[in-house]
């Protein structure tokens, strides 16, 4: 048996469905306008449908547009041959997919669509197809070979297909104005969910639990009560009659660059080698936003205020048990 270069032949897979994209986008079938007004202006939901790897794909475009501000579903033709169709309403819109425009199922399912008096759009590889045809709106996706060498299994037109629903959808978005606040609130599991959700209070350790050290002690001392506390800094406070205020934070960075320095850490206090101008961020902002501000600052530890008062820190350590990155 010949020996595969599976490297070699994925790359050639690759390179064909590539090439394929490219010839697609400049050709003159690659005319979305009036597909994405149809979907946008759709004032109920959006149905998507189609048979074997088409169906695959219409499933996968009816996730994405919904995710991102188009509320889809995707219906099996047979399934809705048989009731599923009851699903579908007057101000709803639907869109096939079939490679060839000849999908007997959804071919069967025309008569039903043409009486609900939906939208139909279509893509298909022929324009003059049953399916194309009967569309409002079609799109004609055609490839000149596919990457699976018998020409056989759709590869190169299903990732065609897909690529040019992921473009309808990201179309459909910008003129929707879907912000990330909206992207949110459709995305609240798992780790990117938490990304666009985690704020900084809900992982920030409160100052009462802080290191907090008076400016008048020693740097020794200092030293003791950030261990114990097992933060990696402290918080320094100028004490008055009523309130402490945090004056200045005092890091490893700070030690070890006093320590250069030669500085009596047993007569020397606090106060005096100390950074005053320490960063702060406030509470409400999300944890993602905190972990690139720590990145362009080169910082490992944020005061975190909230209108204008100090309520607590973060920590990177933190933000990295948050699994936000």
């Amino acid at each position: 048996m010949k020996k595969i270069n599976f490297q070699k032949e994925a790359k050639k897979a690759l390179l064909i469905e590539l090439d394929e994209l490219k010839s697609f986008i400049e050709s003159k079938s690659f005319k979305v306008n009036k597909f994405c007004e149809d979907i946008f202006n759709c004032k109920g939901k959006v149905f998507l449908t189609g048979v074997g790897k088409s169906g695959h794909i219409a499933n996968k475009i009816a996730a994405t547009l919904s995710s991102t501000g188009t509320p889809s579903f995707f219906i099996h033709p047979a399934e809705a041959l048989h009731g599923d169709v009851g699903m579908i309403q007057k101000k709803d819109l639907l869109i096939a997919i079939s490679k060839s425009g000849e999908s007997k199922e959804i071919v069967e399912l025309l008569p039903a669509i043409k009486n609900l008096k939906i939208k139909l759009l279509s893509i298909t590889e022929n324009s003059s197809s049953s399916i194309g045809l009967a569309s409002d709106t079609h799109i004609e996706v055609k490839v000149t070979k596919e990457a699976c060498p018998n020409g056989l299994a759709p590869t190169s037109s299903t990732t065609v297909t897909l690529a040019l629903g992921d473009s309808i959808a990201v179309a459909i978005l910008k003129a929707r104005k879907f912000s990330e606040k909206d992207f949110a609130k459709s995305h609240p599991g798992g780790k990117l969910g938490r990304k666009l959700t985690l704020k900084i209070s809900d992982v920030m350790t409160e100052v009462k639990n802080a290191p907090l050290v008076d400016e008048e002690l020693s740097i020794r001392k200092v030293l003791i009560e950030i261990s114990k506390k097992k933060q990696g800094f402290a918080l320094i406070t100028r004490t008055n009659d009523k309130h402490s205020k945090i004056i200045g934070i005092f890091s490893d960075g700070d030690l070890r660059r006093n320590l250069e320095k030669k500085i009596d850490i047993d007569n020397a206090n606090i106060g005096q080698v100390m950074t005053k101008s320490f960063k702060t961020i406030e509470s409400n902002l999300l944890v993602a936003h905190a972990a690139k501000f720590m990145q362009k600052n080169k910082i490992y530890n944020l005061v975190v205020k909230e209108n204008g008062v100090v309520v607590g820190f973060l920590t990177m350590h933190q933000i990295l048990e948050s699994n936000v990155l």
